[in-house]
């Protein structure tokens, strides 16, 4: 139990530190990008499943690249 509660206090920790640095450096995090996308993914979800249920599982090739890393952090 002291191991769990040692990882977050050195995940927050970290996480807090490199938001630090990010700024330092001209970077910011956009904190809106999942709920801005969210609507745009569940929609690629939807076109996905219907050509799973139409080709089947073998035929079904779908592209679901929903989260762009370049776009989570960027340049101010």
């Amino acid at each position: 139990m002291f191991g769990l509660i040692k990882s977050i206090i050195w995940i927050v920790g970290f996480a807090v530190v490199a938001s630090f640095a990010l700024d330092y450096f001209g970077y910011e995090i956009n904190k809106g990008y999942f709920s801005e996308r969210k609507g745009e993914c569940q929609q690629k979800l939807k076109e996905c499943q219907k050509e799973v249920l139409h080709q089947g599982l073998d035929n079904a090739q779908c592209k679901f690249d929903c989260v762009d890393p370049k776009l989570i952090i960027k340049k101010k």
